[in-house]
C-alpha cells in the first residue's frame, strides 16, 4: 500500500517529447490506484507564456504551501496537470539554486562518484531542477511525518538523477525508483553513427562516455540507476543496453496509452473525416492536384533524430515505392505522405495560407514543405527529399509533404493538433534504429491506424513477443532491422507500404480494427502492474534498510 507517490520529470506540464505522453496518459490510472499522487516538473513559464497544461489552483497541499520554507529565491506553484485524471502538480522555479551547485556536486562526488567536472549543455539546468524537486519532496515528507508511512519517489531520466541521489542521501525512509527511457550513452553512441547492437557486448559505458564527452550525464545516470531502490526501463531492448552500459539489470515497465484520448462512436467517424479533409486540403493547395477520397494518407512523426528515428529509411522507402508505382500505367489513386517532424521553423508559408483560403488548385513553388524554415540548406529531411527528386510532380504516384512544425493546433496551416490529424491516416511508418519503446506507433494503433515499425523498437519487439508479425491480424508490421541491413530494411518498408496500398477497402478496415484491438493490450490498465511491482520492490528495500538501521543502533 502506497500512502504517497511522487513522480518527477522535466516533462511534467512541459510537452517536449515522448515522456510527456507516457506520464500524462499514466496519470489517470495512478490516480485510480493511489489516493495521493503528486507530479513535479520545472516552472519554465511566465504570465505572458503560461503552460497550457497547468492549472494553478487550491489543492490538498494548501497548508503545506503556506508553511514550506526553501532556499532564498526558490519558489513553487501548486495546481493540477490538465490531463485525464488531473493529478496534483508542483512546478519548481529552480533558478536561484545555482549558487549551491558546487557544494551539491562536491557532495554527490563524495557519496556517489558523480563526475560533474565535465558538465556542459543542459546538465546544470537539469541538476538544479532535480535538486529543487528533491527539496519539495523532502519538505512534504517532513510535513507529513507520522501521517504517511509508505512513500515512493519516482524519477524519470538522467535529468532527474541528482534529485534521486539527494533523496537517497537524506530520506532513508523514502523508496526511490529510477526509470531510464533511453540511456544517455546508448543514444550518444547511435547519434555518433557507431553500431550499437552488433558490438553491444564489447561496449563499456564509462569508456564510451569518455570517448564521446558524456562523462557527467553518464556518471549521473549510472549512479542513479545503481543507487535507486528499484531501477526500471521501458523494454527488453533497452534492458540489455542498461545492463551493459549502466551495469545493473532493470525491471521492464513498458509504456502504455490512455484510451480516453481516442474519440468514440460517431465522434470517431467525424474526427476522422475532419482530419482527412484538412490533410487533403493542404496537399491540394500545395501540389495543385485534386485527391480522391480513397487517397492513401500516410504519416510519420517524432523528433528529428534522422538516423535513430529511421527518417532516412522512411524517405528512401518512399522513393523506392514511387519509382515502382510510377512504372505502372493508369494509377489514379495516389499516396500522400506527411513527414510531421518539428524543425527550425520560421513561419507558415503565406502563399500556402492564401491558396487554402482562396481554395485555389495551383501548384506552388517548392510544393514539398508547408512552413518556412531557417535552414533550408542544412535541414536533413528537406535535403534528402530534394536529393532524391521527390518534387511532387504531376505524374508521381507518391507525394511527400514535409511539415516542419509542432502540431499544437496553432501552426498556421493545419491548425489542428497531432492527435486530431493522426486519426485521419491510413498508415504510419516508424522504422526506428534506436527506439527504446516507440510511443508514436502505439499512439497510431490506438487511433486505429496500422503502423510499420522495427524489432529494434521496444514496442515492435513487444508486438512480436505477444502477437507476432502480421499486419492484417495485429495492425502492426514489424520489420527486422540490424546494424548492417539498411537496404533490406528500406525494401521491407517499401513492400509494407505497397501491400497496404493494394489492400481492398474491407481488408484495410480489418487491419484498422486489428490495430485498435492490439492497442488495448497495451493499455495502462494492463501495464500498470509492472510499475506496481517496481514500487513494491522499492518499498521492500526500505523496510530492510530501516530494520538494518534499527539493529545498528
Amino acid at each position: 500500500m502506497i500512502d504517497l507517490l511522487f513522480e518527477t520529470s522535466w516533462e511534467v506540464c512541459n510537452k517536449v517529447g515522448g515522456i510527456y505522453a507516457v506520464l500524462s496518459t499514466k496519470a489517470k490510472t495512478l490516480r485510480k490506484r493511489y489516493d495521493h499522487v503528486i507530479f513535479i516538473g520545472p516552472d519554465l513559464w511566465s504570465k505572458d507564456n503560461e503552460s497550457p497544461f497547468f492549472i494553478e489552483s487550491n489543492t490538498p497541499l494548501d497548508d503545506w504551501e503556506k508553511q514550506a520554507v526553501f532556499p532564498a529565491g526558490m519558489t513553487v506553484r501548486v495546481g493540477y496537470w490538465d490531463v485525464p485524471g488531473k493529478p496534483v502538480a508542483i512546478l519548481v522555479d529552480y533558478n536561484s539554486l545555482y549558487v549551491y551547485k558546487n557544494d551539491l556536486y562536491a557532495e554527490m562526488w563524495k557519496k556517489y562518484h558523480v563526475d560533474s567536472l565535465h558538465a556542459y549543455g543542459d546538465y546544470d539546468e537539469s541538476c538544479m531542477f532535480a535538486y529543487g524537486a528533491a527539496l519539495v519532496i523532502e519538505s512534504i515528507v517532513l510535513w507529513q511525518r507520522g501521517k504517511v508511512r509508505n512513500v515512493v519517489a519516482h524519477f524519470d531520466e538522467w535529468t532527474t538523477g541528482m534529485g534521486l541521489l539527494y533523496v537517497k542521501a537524506r530520506l532513508q525512509s523514502v523508496a526511490t525508483v529510477f526509470t531510464t527511457h533511453a540511456t544517455s550513452i546508448g543514444r550518444s553512441i547511435c547519434g555518433n553513427g557507431k553500431p550499437l547492437y552488433d558490438y553491444m557486448s564489447g561496449y563499456n559505458g564509462d569508456q564510451m562516455a569518455a570517448e564521446l564527452n558524456m562523462q557527467s550525464k553518464h556518471s549521473l545516470e549510472k549512479a542513479a540507476a545503481q543507487q535507486a531502490d528499484a531501477f526500471t526501463t521501458v523494454s527488453n531492448v533497452t534492458a540489455r543496453e542498461c545492463e551493459q552500459l549502466l551495469e545493473r539489470r532493470p525491471l521492464v515497465t513498458p509504456n502504455a496509452f490512455e484510451q480516453n484520448y481516442v474519440p468514440k462512436g460517431s465522434k470517431f467517424s467525424k474526427a476522422r473525416e475532419d482530419a482527412r479533409a484538412r490533410l487533403l486540403q493542404v496537399a491540394r493547395a500545395l501540389t495543385g492536384e485534386d485527391y480522391s477520397s480513397d487517397t492513401l494518407i500516410v504519416g510519420t512523426s517524432g523528433r528529428c533524430e534522422f538516423r535513430n528515428k529511421g527518417l532516412d529509411v522512411t524517405i528512401d522507402a518512399l522513393n523506392m515505392t514511387r519509382d515502382k508505382l510510377n512504372r505502372i500505367n493508369n494509377l489514379s489513386r495516389k499516396i500522400v505522405v506527411f513527414i510531421m517532424v518539428p524543425a527550425w521553423t520560421e513561419s507558415p508559408r503565406k502563399d500556402l495560407q492564401a491558396s487554402m483560403r482562396e481554395n485555389r488548385v495551383a501548384r506552388l513553388f517548392d510544393p514539398v514543405i508547408t512552413h518556412n524554415i531557417h535552414n533550408f540548406d542544412t535541414d536533413p529531411i528537406y535535403s534528402k527529399i530534394n536529393f532524391l527528386g521527390l518534387h511532387n510532380v504531376i505524374d508521381d504516384s507518391v507525394k511527400v509533404i514535409y511539415v516542419p512544425s509542432y502540431l499544437n493546433g496553432n501552426d498556421g496551416i493545419f491548425n489542428m493538433s497531432y492527435y486530431q490529424l493522426l486519426i485521419g491516416f491510413d498508415l504510419t511508418i516508424f522504422p526506428s534504429y534506436y527506439e527504446p519503446w516507440g510511443y508514436t506507433p502505439l499512439e497510431s494503433i490506438a487511433f486505429g491506424v496500422p503502423t510499420i515499425t522495427t524489432d529494434l523498437a521496444g514496442f515492435g519487439q513487444w508486438v512480436l513477443d505477444t502477437e507476432g508479425d502480421n499486419l492484417a491480424r495485429t495492425g502492426v508490421k514489424v520489420v527486422h532491422r540490424t546494424d548492417s541491413n539498411y537496404s533490406e530494411t528500406v525494401a521491407a518498408v517499401s513492400q509494407g507500404l505497397s501491400n497496404v496500398y493494394t489492400m481492398m477497402p474491407a481488408e484495410l478496415r480489418k487491419a484498422k480494427n486489428a490495430a485498435k484491438k492490439t492497442s488495448k493490450l497495451a493499455s495502462w490498465d494492463n501495464f500498470i502492474q509492472y510499475y506496481e511491482l517496481a514500487y513494491s520492490q522499492a518499498l521492500k528495500k526500505v523496510e530492510i534498510r530501516m530494520v538494518d538501521d534499527a539493529d545498528g543502533l
